[in-house]
């Protein structure tokens, strides 16, 4: 039936960027005792958004409101702009896809970084965008080399995340707000913020909502403890983000999580709860890899990545050994980022799982 396709959705590779953790249980036809894997809050959400979701369930026969009023009013007050420069969609990855249609012809030129998150660059080759990619520089995206490449092939988007996934590393603000005073022209700045809500506050840059060369992206599924709602928002100027209104899926959030998003943002308390909870757990994944002979990198999100100091190969071997012991995982996918691997924080029954596995798949990986 393929010959339905058009040449570029034949062409494309039947992949996806990641194996949800349901598929690997399927496979294996057993549940994982840890789900540590990718970096939902096991903390939870807000007990208030749950009980305005649990509410919402009843007028779950409705449509939720297709503009988004009271979410992008409250994200507006939240962030001091306003809602002409919010977008709100299914997650970031949903917003991903509809910048890519909106700014991408078969052949433009993107940048990116060698190991940053794949879900931006599946949107961009969905559109056939030529995806240029520099390396990391040390646990790093490197923003000097982006700017480079960008003006070398003459890039219509550049991607970033800070803090990043998959090394948890961040830059300071200023290094943001430098790379921003230094974009090309022809240049737009994807700007992927998912776990700005858990970094310490200077790595948040300061950049007027009403620059016309930067998008950030935010999300509910991570601090806010959200993830299978689905709700992401961009932060932009207005022009660009009315355009979203041009291919957006109009109906393409529930009712029930644009009601709990709401409850969420207004319980700040709980976020502060989480973020203190996420900082505990990172210092005890810390611990447990020192205990082991690893080195835990450090980290400005809710995850660790953890150098296993030898090659990829390696590194994929512990992986398999958690996963068979029923600690679900994930690593990053090139190198030299796939010698480590990368653990979410999670409530101490998990890290438990963490400490009585991990010296077990280190010993079968090394044989």
């Amino acid at each position: 039936m393929t010959r339905f396709l058009t040449p570029h959705a034949t062409a494309l590779p039947s992949t996806v960027p990641f194996t949800g953790p349901e598929t690997l249980e399927r496979q294996s036809g057993r549940p994982f005792r840890a789900r540590l894997g990718a970096n939902e809050s096991l903390f939870g959400p807000s007990p208030k958004a749950i009980a305005a979701m649990e509410l919402a369930a009843a007028q779950v026969w409705q449509y939720a409101d297709p503009e988004s009023h009271d979410l992008k009013a409250a994200l507006a007050a939240h962030h001091g702009c306003t809602p002409a420069h919010i977008t709100v969609g299914g997650g970031i990855d949903t917003l991903f896809g509809t910048l890519c249609r909106l700014t991408l012809d078969p052949g433009t030129a993107v940048v990116t970084s060698l190991g940053a998150y794949p879900t931006f660059n599946f949107h961009v080759a969905g559109c056939g965008g030529a995806l240029t990619r520099v390396p990391y520089k040390a646990n790093h995206e490197d923003p000097e080399s982006l700017l480079d490449a960008a003006r070398q092939t003459k890039a219509r988007l550049i991607y970033l995340a800070n803090p990043d996934n998959p090394m948890g590393s961040h830059h300071p603000g200023r290094v943001i707000e430098d790379m921003v005073a230094n974009l090309p022209d022809h240049s737009l700045l994807v700007l992927d913020e998912a776990y700005s809500d858990l970094a310490p506050p200077d790595a948040v840059p300061q950049i007027s909502p009403d620059h016309p060369q930067v998008i950030r992206f935010r999300t509910f599924s991570k601090g806010y403890g959200m993830a299978g709602a689905r709700i992401g928002y961009a932060l932009t100027n207005p022009e660009l983000a009315k355009a979203f209104d041009k291919l957006r899926d109009h109906f393409g959030l529930g009712r029930i999580g644009q009601i709990g998003a709401l409850a969420a943002l207004a319980d700040q308390d709980w976020l502060a709860h989480v973020k203190a909870r996420v900082i505990r757990a990172r210092d005890r994944i810390a611990a447990i890899a020192r205990t082991n002979g690893l080195e835990a990198l450090p980290s400005a999100t809710n995850f660790v990545s953890v150098d296993c100091g030898r090659d990829g190969s390696f590194a994929r071997r512990v992986l398999a050994e958690c996963q068979d012991r029923g600690l679900f995982i994930r690593m990053p996918g090139v190198a030299p980022l796939d010698r480590c691997i990368r653990i979410s924080t999670g409530p101490e029954a998990a890290l438990d799982v963490v400490e009585e596995v991990l010296p077990q798949a280190l010993r079968a990986a090394a044989g």
